[in-house]
């Protein structure tokens, strides 16, 4: 019984750690404010 507690505990403690990291590198990117856009081009122009 007490190997089921610590399999739990480790599962759990795994599982939180992945969200974190996850959520850590989830955000988004810090776009410098001098940059620019490029223009859109239609994919049907080139035919």
């Amino acid at each position: 019984m007490t190997l089921f507690w610590i399999f739990l505990v480790l599962v759990i403690a795994i599982v939180l750690g992945n969200a974190l990291t996850l959520l850590r590198t989830a955000k988004k990117p810090k776009i410098p404010e001098g940059v620019k856009p490029k223009p859109y081009r239609d994919d049907e122009e080139n035919w």
